[in-house]
């Protein structure tokens, strides 16, 4: 580090330092300042060196550290006040509150240190002109901290009587501690009312909304708000993880996170901030972290993870159970140091009761992903309706009353209405008859039903069924099992002879029914397990169905309808024959180009479904139709099928699917404008996805859409929390790299929004990266183009320009005039900005300037020649904003009112520089009138730059023509003040108003 070497320098150093990180870094970097400051013997110069560290101590994790810094000023002041400006002055009388806070953060300061400092700040205020606000705010927060509630409520109605004045704590840190009160006692509504403020923007300050948005997740998990919880934990997060002071906001937001469902990510967030263990520097701040830690850590002991690894303090490795012990007891020794020192049991009896807390929702979904660290309880599966297990029994739930014969007369009930429930219920038959002597049905309904449930393995079960249901006198069943095995074996990928295996019992089993040997469910049964044989080749094919393929599986779904339609009665599992086959036409119909007919046919398979009372097997097709009808531009049809499909399959659906049908609703509707709904249906399908297990596949898909939702709201803050989890899981090879590259763009557009261009160039540049392979490289100028503003906007000047060059010479490759023309006209102010200076600035204008007129010689369409006009326009406005600019520190856009250089121009190069500025936006209005109507906008706005152009050059009756002008304009304009013509309109009349009155005085 180079030496201070005078005041200015000392001055811009602590300046730097101040922008830069909370921590022990800037803290030590403040230290070595102060002890250049007093090499310039210079007593403003260690007095603001003072300021400085007792600032960046304050706002670190070393607060104990600002006593020092303090008390040194404080005799400074004491001693010669002279040397104090106004500021430091100023200052000094607000870091009273500082020490006031400090001092309760620090066990071993007596509290009779803490109450004589109370009253020393408020005798130097009163000696100081202030009023007693920010006194009885401090008395407040010994009350309160120390638990005389009838102290705090008096020193509280005080602070809010007394008038604010210039020691009083900003809007936004007053309501927070206001609103925070109002929560401790209870009051969480009036809370969150005090907060509105500060929530909505209307006040801020460095550490606000960060601590409120933090203070809030309780109270509005408490209050039923849980929409409003997760938007400020992803939004108020993203604020404190910076800021190393905000140890407790942080703390708070871990609180959320273990009381609502959220404790993988909780353990996430401990891992994020291992400092904060043992931090000891504020130690009122790590007791609530402490609380909360083993808060969080009984949780898992309670979820049965006690013995799960967690991140702890450094130096050893932990388990859940271990942390939670050693949390526990240096939260309750701290807690105890602070009620020794208060003479109360206040503080513990708090501790205590936070460590307790219970959880306040069982899950709160929140975009992001965070699997639960404890096993999820079994879900009962919905299986598709073209499965034959779920068709000839389907599955499961718990068992029925004890009794063999109870449980298997309630497993044949549940089969014959094929309940979700039936798989179960004939697992439950297989464990009570074991040991039992049965006779050949019952043995061949339970073989028969376990081979539903085996998968490939089924074929041989299914088999040894058909054998006990002929030994059992029931060759129309043994025909239906034998039937089943064979669709097993085309499962496996043996077509041919699965084909094979089913003719003979196909054909025996239509004698045998025309004979009256067997009835019409059997004979049904086989029929559809040819059918679905036959229906293999067309699922399987890659591309198109061979005709040959197509014909034989539509012929053998129409035998199905021919042999069951009009004959199902209340049979439910003959309904559900129909219904299949009606959708295996369907699929045919889709398979063969034939999307509309192929919609009518899923629509009506899936109203069978429901009309037999089997709405859980109309899921599938329900799904199949929303597709085809979002592909036919029909977005209302396949909103109403899949709002039908999540009713449908109810709770019987598996997490998976109905992460599908979640994620197909949010595409659906944000299609159709409804960003807030469908951002609904997305954070639902992210859930579903990380209750699954498959969070890194579907789960990234869904934070995807999510975080575009989110984005196109205004939602900065939490779409980028959301999408830069997503990115965590997207790949090219799994997601494409199209995915990838949308997801940086969004994400590098919300870390734009939010002020971080550095970051948000990154994002830009890598997704640039990506695309710059691409054949088509359109998306790779834009990222490119849009990667150079934020790296100017991040004051990366040189490297900005570099970036506009790339873009600048992708949109030349593409033809496209406008992007090039663009990126030159940014190159001209980064060079007026940077060290390449005004003739450098001024050739880049220029050359946007001759691009547009080439290309406006060349262009033929009309709209091409419009749309260049436009362009040329603002390129000749750009170029005199850019002149005088560099004639003026304060350029003609910059100004409502003219100056006072108005009434002197000065000298003659500069005059002559206004002049050519006025000549280029003179131009400008010209382009724009050849426009029209359709440009009056952009017309109005170059009159009046050059009204003000006029108005610096001493013409005050050209520059009111010209206001008056753009007046006349915008007269027909519709009345609405804040719309574009009414903020012509004010312009003009302040621009106006402002040359009339300077012309008169």
């Amino acid at each position: 580090m180079t030496g201070i070497t005078d005041f200015d320098a000392l001055r811009r150093a602590m300046a730097e330092n101040g922008a830069r990180p909370e921590g022990p870094a800037r803290n030590a970097r403040a230290e070595h300042l102060l002890a250049e400051a007093e090499r310039l013997n210079i007593p403003l110069a260690v007095i603001e060196a003072l300021g400085h560290q007792l600032k960046v101590y304050n706002y670190s994790s070393e607060k104990d550290k600002m006593f020092v810094p303090f008390a040194r000023l404080l005799r400074l002041w004491d001693e010669h006040p002279e040397d104090f400006d106004e500021y430091e002055a100023h200052t000094l009388h607000w870091v009273f509150k500082w020490m006031s806070a400090g001092m309760l953060d620090q066990p071993h300061i007596p509290l009779a240190s803490v109450e004589k400092w109370l009253g020393e700040m408020e005798h130097r205020h009163r000696l100081a002109g202030y009023t007693e606000r920010a006194v009885r705010s401090c008395e407040f927060s010994v009350a309160a901290h120390i638990g005389d509630i009838g102290r705090a409520e008096r020193a509280y109605a005080a602070w809010l009587a007394a008038d604010r004045d210039r020691m009083a704590d900003c809007h936004a840190c007053e309501l927070h501690a206001q609103g925070w009160w109002q929560a401790e006692r209870g009051r969480d509504a009036e809370a969150l009312e005090l907060w509105r403020p500060v929530l909505e923007g209307e006040f801020s300050c460095a550490h606000e909304p960060h601590a409120v948005l933090a203070a809030s997740l309780l109270p509005l998990l408490r209050l039923g708000r849980p929409d409003e919880a997760r938007a400020h934990h992803l939004r108020g997060l993203r604020l404190v993880r910076p800021m190393e002071s905000m140890r407790a906001a942080y703390a708070d937001h871990v609180e959320f996170c273990a009381l609502s469902g959220n404790e993988a990510r909780a353990l996430e967030l401990l891992a994020e901030r291992p400092a904060y263990f043992t931090d000891s520097g504020q130690p009122r701040s790590k007791l609530d972290f402490l609380a909360v830690v083993a808060l969080l850590m009984d949780r898992l002991a309670e979820l049965g993870m006690a013995g799960r690894p967690v991140p702890g303090p450094a130096g050893r490795s932990w388990t859940a159970g271990e942390l939670a012990a050693h949390a526990r007891a240096e939260a309750e020794a701290l807690a105890a140091r602070f009620d020794a020192r208060n003479g109360t049991t206040h503080v513990s009896e708090r501790t205590r009761a936070r460590m307790a807390r219970r959880p306040l929702v069982d899950r709160l979904p929140l975009g992001v992903r965070s699997g639960r660290p404890a096993a999820a309880g079994p879900t009962a599966p919905v299986r598709p309706a073209a499965v034959p297990a779920a068709q000839d029994g389907g599955p499961a739930g718990p068992t029925g009353p004890d009794g063999l014969e109870e449980l298997l007369a309630r497993a044949r009930r549940l089969s014959d209405t094929l309940r979700p429930e039936a798989v179960e219920a004939w697992a439950a038959v297989a464990r009570a008859a074991q040991g039992v002597e049965l006779d050949a049905r019952d043995r061949a309904e339970i073989a028969d039903h376990e081979a539903m449930v085996a998968g490939p393995g089924g074929a041989a079960l299914f088999e040894r069924a058909a054998a006990l249901y002929a030994e059992a006198g029931d060759p129309g069943e043994a025909l239906a099992a034998h039937a089943r095995a064979a669709y097993v074996r085309a499962l496996t990928g043996d077509v041919d002879g699965a084909l094979a295996a089913v003719a003979g019992p196909y054909e025996r089993v239509r004698a045998l029914y025309a004979e009256g040997g067997t009835g019409l469910p059997q004979t049904a049964s086989v029929v559809m397990a040819r059918a679905r044989i036959l229906m293999r080749p067309v699922h399987e094919a890659d591309g198109p169905v061979a005709p040959g393929a197509r014909a034989a599986a539509g012929d053998a779904a129409h035998e199905v309808l021919a042999l069951v339609e009009g004959r199902t009665g209340d049979d439910v599992r003959l309904k559900s024959r129909s219904a299949e086959a009606r959708a295996m036409l369907a699929e045919i119909a889709a398979r063969s180009g034939d999307p509309g007919r192929a919609a009518a046919l899923f629509e009506r398979a899936a109203e069978e479904y429901a009309r037999a009372g089997l709405p859980w097997f109309a899921v599938e097709y329900e799904a199949r139709l929303a597709a085809l009808a979002h592909g036919l531009g029909e977005p209302d049809r396949a909103e109403r099928a899949l709002r039908a499909a999540l009713e449908h399959g109810g709770e019987h659906l598996e997490p998976v699917g109905r992460a599908q049908l979640h994620l197909q609703l949010a595409e659906v509707l944000g299609g159709t404008g409804r960003a807030e709904e469908a951002a609904g249906h997305a954070l639902e399908a992210a859930h579903w996805a990380d209750e699954a297990g498959e969070g890194r596949g579907l789960g990234a898909w869904a934070r995807q859409q999510l975080g575009g939702l989110l984005l196109r709201l205004g939602r900065w803050a939490e779409a980028a929390e959301v999408l830069e989890s997503a990115l965590a899981d997207l790949s090219a090879g799994t997601h494409g790299d199209g995915a990838v590259v949308q997801t940086q763009w969004w994400l590098g557009d919300c870390l734009s929004e939010l002020g971080e261009h550095r970051a948000a160039a990154e994002r830009r540049l890598e997704a640039a990266e990506i695309a710059r392979h691409w054949p088509e490289q359109q998306d790779h100028a834009t990222l490119a183009h849009l990667a150079a503003e934020s790296l100017g906007r991040a004051g990366l000047l040189a490297e900005a320009d570099g970036a506009y060059a790339r873009a600048g010479e992708l949109w030349r490759s593409l033809g496209s005039v406008h992007g090039l023309v663009r990126a030159q006209r940014a190159r001209a102010w980064l060079a007026l900005r940077g060290e390449a200076g005004v003739d450098a600035a001024r050739e880049l204008m220029a050359g946007a300037v001759r691009e547009c007129e080439t290309a406006l010689e060349e262009a033929a369409d009309a709209e091409a020649r419009r749309r260049l006009v436009a362009e040329l326009g603002h390129s000749h406005q750009q170029f005199g904003d850019l002149i005088a600019r560099s004639a003026t520190l304060d350029g003609p856009g910059d100004a409502e009112e003219p100056q006072e250089a108005a009434q002197d121009p000065g000298d003659a190069a500069r005059v002559a520089a206004l002049e050519e500025a006025l000549s280029w936006t003179e131009r400008a209005v010209a382009a724009f009138a050849r426009l029209g109507p359709d440009a009056v906008h952009d017309r109005t706005g170059a009159e009046l730059a050059a009204a003000r152009l006029e108005a610096e050059l001493g013409r005050p009756a050209e520059a009111a023509a010209r206001a008056r002008a753009v007046l006349t304009a915008c007269a027909d304009a519709p009345d609405d003040e804040n719309g574009p013509a009414g903020t012509r309109r004010a312009e003009a009349r302040r621009l106006l108003a402002a040359v009339t009155d300077g012309a008169q005085g």
